[in-house]
């Protein structure tokens, strides 16, 4: 299946109800950083959903995730629940990092989610770590890392597609190709702008991929996992995708015009799938309406979950974060 192909309609309504609790989630998210109810940075995935959601969901549950600091959608696409990432941006306890982390910072060990890296690049050495434990101890998964393009510009990147090209590691390189890192636009950075040319020079199989479209990278997805798990080494995908909203709640974004933001709203992940799949008979009104109250109703028990749940007492606050003995501090 390309991206021309068929879609099936039973993958097309999950990835859609996958996608539209991301998009649900970081509307309201926005909405609550207006009001200060949660605090510190955030940097919403609102655009980007059919990256997370068609790679996540071709994964299987012994994989591991590394994630960028525009994580919401990856964590929630990999399974975490929304309670728990709506009470970590509510820095309550009963948050998926104990309220420790953030926004930038979601982890859950249980569900193989490595964070929320805050650092540009900073979770591809962590990805290559991952995978080279995977092959050691034959667990039979492999390790999937999200980041920018603007990490491409980072030495870590090369070190760390050297590696996992030269020590056969299973690992699947996903760049977020947004064409802005931060406010830098993609060709004022890099000389070569096609960015899976630059991942095949180093011996792995490297395709572009329409990140505006699910089903395409699910089936991409599907086919870079298969060559992974067949221990053949790395795979490297550049998902072409856009962020509708500013880089973070923070950003005045002077350095793209509005016309060119509405181009790309015109090919909106959630609107072409809904409309591809009211095409095939397998959505209609009611159906919408069912899963817009279906993801509305989670959304606002997140919310509560958050708004009850529990502050760190501030004699906690030494704990994960300094050895003790005899506990005391040191």
């Amino acid at each position: 299946m390309g991206a021309d192909a068929p879609v099936d309609p039973a993958l097309g309504l999950r990835l859609l109800r996958a996608m539209l609790r991301v998009r649900r989630f970081e509307e309201r998210c926005a909405e609550l950083y207006s009001s200060t109810a949660i605090r510190g940075f955030v940097h919403l995935y609102v655009g980007e959903e059919a990256v997370a959601v068609g790679v996540l969901d071709a994964l299987g549950p012994d994989d591991a995730v590394v994630a960028t600091y525009r994580d919401h959608g990856h964590a929630l696409a990999r399974g975490l629940s929304m309670r728990s990432v709506m009470a970590e941006m509510y820095g309550k306890v009963e948050g998926c990092s104990g309220g420790r982390g953030g926004s930038m910072h979601l982890f859950d060990v249980g569900h193989g989610f490595y964070g929320g890296n805050a650092i540009v690049g900073g979770g591809l050495p962590l990805a290559v770590g991952l995978a080279l434990a995977q092959r050691r101890t034959g667990s039979g998964g492999i390790t999937v890392c999200f980041f920018g393009e603007g990490a491409v510009a980072e030495g870590e990147f090369h070190e760390s597609m050297n590696l996992a090209a030269l020590w056969d590691l299973p690992v699947l390189f996903c760049c977020e190709n947004n064409l802005y890192a931060m406010g830098t636009a993609l060709e004022r950075s890099e000389s070569n702008v096609d960015l899976a040319v630059k991942a095949a020079s180093y011996g792995m199989p490297a395709w572009a991929v329409d990140g505006m479209d699910a089903p395409a990278v699910h089936h991409a997805t599907s086919r870079a996992v298969a060559a992974v798990r067949s221990g053949d080494g790395p795979v490297f995908l550049e998902l072409h995708t856009y962020r509708f909203r500013a880089h973070s709640m923070y950003d005045p974004e002077r350095y793209r015009d509005h016309e060119e933001v509405d181009r790309w709203r015109d090919r909106d992940p959630i609107e072409t799938l809904a409309a591809t799949l009211r095409g095939l008979g397998a959505l209609d009104d009611a159906g919408w309406d069912a899963l817009e109250a279906e993801v509305a109703a989670e959304v606002d028990d997140a919310v509560a979950h958050a708004e009850a749940g529990t502050v760190e007492p501030v004699e906690d606050l030494t704990r994960h974060v300094y050895a003790e003995r005899n506990g005391t501090a040191l």
